[in-house]
């Protein structure tokens, strides 16, 4: 799952340009597919049968955007002004590297000499930021990259110290690769395997999908953040790195189902997966939309520590990864049991 991982990291997908990733995700999947429908929002939809039918429809969800940047004018000098999609911190990006299509740039602010005390002191806002394509002047910068052309940053995704993967879109390629490996490997029901886009820019897809699918019960895959860092005070890590899979009860978008989490939690502890919850309430998932669509749809999530989250080194532990994929694989598993609380 881990190499899978890595390819689907390196792809472009952008919320509203997910293109890369939409079709990479659907030549792996085709030969395994049992159905595949996509929507106007550019939602993947693949059906996969399972070793048993069930009376119930059963979804997971993972989207296939990231973080990004869209380019918004430009300097005379030929340097391109631009905006983000999605949330990111201005502080992360200075001095990176970035990739529009196959044009490389870099992220440049006024140099430090030049700037006031004043300015010294706060923080950097988006509208002084530029991005250096090495063009000679306005003009040529204009036929590069023109309006509304979307970026990625140009970060490659190699494994580094104890088990850890750094890379650029962890949130959310890390959920999309665990779904492919449990439908590649037939999962133990009937599961629709659910590909969302833009996630990052207001849960947009998901909505859809759940719309027209009607699932009885919905598990969702993500990234979360982490801040298990030595300054931080330990209630407010939110979750941290090689503790296990993050089964969530609640977060901004979303009361987790109360049966959800304690059949997760169960699920976990008796098969000795290692798990954590949140320590704080932060961050949103699909689940927020999913689970408010048509009367109600039974949900759940689980996601891995992904610390620097919404950069371009975000970093995450392989066993976490490893952890959400058995979770989810035993999940179905109890779906497919006869005495399930569902």
């Amino acid at each position: 799952m881990i190499e899978l991982l890595q390819k689907l990291c390196s792809l472009p997908g952008p919320s509203g340009y997910e293109d890369a990733v939409h079709d990479y995700i659907r030549t792996q999947a085709e030969p395994f597919a049992d159905e595949i429908r996509e929507d106007n929002l550019g939602n993947l939809m693949v059906l996969r049968k399972g070793r048993k039918q069930i009376n119930k429809t059963v979804m997971l969800a993972a989207h296939m955007d990231e973080v990004g940047i869209i380019c918004k004018g430009y300097t005379e000098d030929g340097c391109v002004k631009f905006g983000f999609v999605g949330g990111v911190d201005p502080r992360v990006v200075i001095g990176r590297r970035v990739l529009f299509g196959n044009v490389r740039g870099v992220v440049g602010i006024k140099a430090v000499h030049l700037t006031t005390r004043e300015e010294r002191k706060t923080m950097p806002k988006t509208k002084d930021l530029y991005i250096d394509i090495g063009a000679s002047d306005k003009k040529s910068a204009q036929k590069k990259v023109p309006l509304g052309t979307y970026g990625v940053f140009d970060s490659a995704c190699v494994p580094f110290g104890d088990g850890l993967l750094k890379a650029k879109a962890i949130d959310d390629r890390v959920g999309c690769a665990v779904m492919l490996t449990l439908l590649k490997e037939q999962p133990a029901v009937d599961t629709w395997f659910v590909f969302s886009v833009q996630e990052e820019v207001g849960l947009r897809g998901a909505r859809c999908a759940a719309f027209a699918l009607n699932p009885d019960i919905c598990l969702v895959l993500e990234g979360t953040t982490a801040a298990d860092l030595a300054e931080i005070d330990e209630a407010k890590r939110v979750c941290s790195l090689r503790h296990g899979v993050v089964i969530p009860f609640m977060d901004r978008s979303t009361i987790y189902n109360q049966k959800m989490f304690e059949t997760l939690r169960m699920l976990a502890e008796r098969n000795a997966i290692p798990w954590q919850t949140k320590h704080r309430i932060a961050g949103g998932t699909d689940a927020g939309r999913i689970h408010l669509t048509r009367e109600g749809i039974i949900t759940g999530g689980l996601a891995v520590p992904v610390r620097y989250i919404h950069s371009p080194s975000s970093v995450a532990a392989t066993e976490d990864m490893n952890g959400m994929l058995a979770l989810a694989r035993r999940f179905l598993e109890y779906l497919g049991e006869d005495n399930n609380e569902f």
